[in-house]
């Protein structure tokens, strides 16, 4: 209390100030009387003749704890935000990894490793019983989270006692630990350090020639954590049920290399993955991979954003008479953050996505969350049906703020409207009303504010608004500035519609009180809506059937798991549902293969056809150039390492290209849009930098330290990653 008196919240005050009282009483203990101030000696005299010491003890604890617990008795308590956000058997999960996060911060700062391990299953025990405790130590250090109380947080399942319980309780799924390698940058990359990664492939390294399928994952972790050993669960699920090598990626992370070195390095690892026909990662190399692309999380953002700078590498070869690089077969995204820039409202457009009539079903948990956003701050006024499409009770307009009609027109709150604005006001009633009853009906009322997913559940025990600030500012780093209003490869969610149309089939699998479901039903909405454009254009023009139908499912597929939230894969071993979700995850891997394995056995016959064609040996001659010779140790004990050869050769054309395109993203992000209107495409200049290129000063860099936004976003950041006042920055 005396520290809200000083008007200064102190963490060192109050360690001061729980020293005092500690030490006053035990000097007062030790030299005071046994019975106690002059007041309460005779008192005590008496109680001492009829209460044994234990006796005592308890009655004051049990007094303590009444007292403590006093508003919960009579009924003065607050309401619980949580009490029915979750199911059950997840609020039982974030119960535990809460107590597991509280104990890991609190011995964070113990610098002996095994005292420091030990100490953080001993606090793990105590949060678990003081439950609330718990609760309030995560907040606190969420309100001021720096990059290692992310890293402390996250990777805690690699610590050796908790390892050793998450592998008991983990079932035996495969036979062959994974592997870790390396992947070789392709010819013509800005970088030259080798990709780290981590296969899982149950069974010898000799059985990978006899495969054609890879699942590339790229694991999510806030863009600033987290490693492929941290998605064991996952990743051992899916190789043993698939029964097909997986390749996670173990990418670079922020602050150290921020936005955009990760999403090239993915990008590279596709490249090499494709140039090699496989022979990076140990397939026979006699024929193209066929790859299905997955992440969560981050690693969903990242491999979103690879597929956009896939298919818009795509269009550059294409202007240029080159090759395009083969896109994957599919695309499945688990909880992705998909927007960058965090808003509290959803614009018109965005609820239209989610109102569709073909996903209200689907959304209408969603559709009713945003509805009660409102409702619950007004509890008197009746609530409308959750139907979209009938028409909802009406209501008396408030009297300080302006009526929103059903037609989206504001009228003034003040001034009474005309008959004639009333009936412009029941035109769109009519439609679903017979005359008498809409002439009966005073106005509708209903609010268009669609708040944000990731203001709705603010208060969520898994991924708040702080971490993401966090993990945005981290990632993008203190001296970019990004455009977060065009830059898609960022926040892939604004990616144009043209891209958007040439996607694989992507799944989608989110919880419905995720904080970022808005960002999965909103690009579900926009893939479904471009590839519905699309094949509109192309029976326009003849190329499709008239009896031809649109089929969504063969696009997009979304599942919104009720009454969970975010990272549920993480925690299986204390959310024993989430193995449900992984085999659903190896599901849809599985049916993408055989879907596009029988349309390319439809179309076999159409190519052999072409096979007396000297065009077609021609174009397969340049299909197969790209073979890479590896190098790969044969020790299963040790890493296998992929190196390439020296004598091989690349075609200069398309990978200087891609070169320079991923060595504009790397330099100035946000200077993205020229590019892809075709300015500066192809320009190379030689001489300057280790590839040939030129270095352009970027524009987007910052001058001077007088920068005023610059300054804020150092200081921003360096809170985050731990800078000291003096100016030290972290490499």
């Amino acid at each position: 209390m005396i520290d809200h008196v000083l008007g200064r919240p102190s963490v060192q005050f109050r360690k001061i100030q729980v020293f005092a009282v500690v030490s006053f009483w035990s000097l007062y203990l030790l030299r005071g009387n046994k019975n106690g101030p002059p007041l309460l000696r005779n008192l005590s005299a008496r109680l001492s003749k009829r209460l044994s010491a234990w006796q005592t003890l308890v009655i004051t604890l049990l007094w303590l704890y009444i007292s403590r617990n006093f508003a919960k008795i009579v009924g003065l308590e607050s309401p619980e935000p949580l009490a029915n956000l979750y199911t059950r058997s997840y609020f039982r999960a974030t119960w535990i990894t809460t107590a597991l996060d509280a104990g890991f911060w609190t011995a964070m700062k113990i610098r002996t490793k095994w005292l420091r391990d030990l100490a953080s299953m001993v606090f793990t025990f105590y949060y678990l019983i003081a439950a609330e405790q718990a609760d309030e130590k995560v907040r606190k250090v969420r309100g001021l989270l720096t990059v290692d109380h992310l890293r402390v947080s996250w990777h805690k399942s690699t610590t050796p006692y908790l390892s050793f319980v998450t592998r008991a309780m983990r079932p035996k799924l495969t036979r062959y630990p994974p592997r870790a390698i390396r992947i070789p940058r392709p010819g013509g990359s800005s970088y030259k350090d080798p990709v780290n990664a981590w296969l899982y492939f149950d069974g010898p390294l000799a059985a990978l020639k006899n495969h054609t399928k890879v699942v590339l994952d790229v694991p999510g972790g806030g863009f600033v954590a987290m490693n492929p050993r941290h998605h064991e669960d996952k990743l051992l699920g899916w190789a043993a049920k698939l029964e097909l090598p997986v390749l996670s990626l173990d990418y670079r992370k922020a602050p150290e290399h921020p936005y955009p070195y990760a999403l090239n390095e993915c990008f590279d690892v596709y490249r090499t993955l494709i140039a090699s026909q496989g022979r990076c990662i140990g397939l026979s190399g006699f024929t193209m991979p066929r790859v299905v692309v997955t992440g969560d999380s981050a690693g969903g953002n990242i491999a979103t954003g690879m597929i956009l700078l896939i298919l818009e590498n795509n269009e550059n070869q294409r202007h240029l008479n080159q090759e395009p690089l083969p896109s994957p077969e599919g695309l499945v995204l688990i909880y992705p953050g998909l927007d960058m820039n965090i808003g509290n409202w959803m614009s018109d457009e965005q609820m239209a996505l989610i109102q569709d009539r073909r996903t209200r079903k689907r959304n209408k948990n969603v559709l009713r969350r945003k509805s009660e956003d409102y409702y619950k701050l007004t509890p008197d006024t009746p609530h409308p049906s959750d139907d979209e499409d009938k028409t909802l009770s009406p209501t008396v307009a408030p009297r300080d703020d302006s009526i929103v009609t059903a037609d989206n027109k504001s009228l003034p709150p003040l001034k009474p409207p005309t008959d004639a604005e009333l009936d412009i006001i029941s035109q769109p009633i009519l439609a679903n009303q017979s005359t008498t009853l809409a002439s009966s009906k005073p106005r509708l009322l209903k609010t268009r504010l669609a708040m944000s997913s990731m203001i709705s559940y603010f208060n969520d025990r898994i991924l708040t608004p702080e971490m993401m600030r966090a993990m945005i500012i981290l990632y993008v780093g203190p001296h970019a500035r990004p455009d977060f209003s065009t830059d898609y490869l960022l926040s892939p969610l604004l990616a144009p519609e043209y891209l958007l149309s040439k996607f694989p089939k992507t799944c989608f699998l989110t919880g419905e009180r995720d904080p970022l479901v808005d960002d999965t039903v909103i690009f579900a909405g926009r893939l479904r809506q471009a590839k519905h454009n699309l094949f509109v254009q192309r029976k326009e023009l003849g190329l499709l059937k008239p009896k031809d139908t649109f089929d969504e499912k063969e696009h997009v597929e979304v599942t919104l798991i009720p009454g969970i939230s975010h990272g549920f894969l993480q925690f299986v071993s204390v959310f024993p549902e989430g193995w449900n979700h992984i085999f659903r995850c190896a599901r849809w891997i599985d049916e993408i293969f055989e879907e596009r394995e029988g349309r390319a056995n439809t179309s076999e016959s159409m190519n052999e056809r072409m096979i007396g064609d000297p065009f077609h040996h021609q174009y397969q001659h340049q299909r197969h150039h790209r073979r890479m010779p590896t190098e790969s140790s044969g020790d299963e004990d040790r890493p296998l390492e992929m190196s390439t050869m020296s004598n091989v050769k690349v075609n200069d054309d398309v990978d200087g290209e891609v070169n320079y395109f991923t060595h504009k993203r790397r330099q100035a992000p946000s200077s993205s849009r020229a590019m892809r209107n075709g300015k500066g495409r192809g320009k190379m200049r030689k001489g300057g930098g280790e590839n040939g290129h030129q270095r352009e000063k970027s524009m987007v860099s910052l001058a001077s330290e007088e920068d005023l936004l610059g300054r804020r976003m150092k200081g921003l950041a360096g809170g985050l990653m731990g800078m000291s006042h003096d100016g030290t920055e972290t490499p």
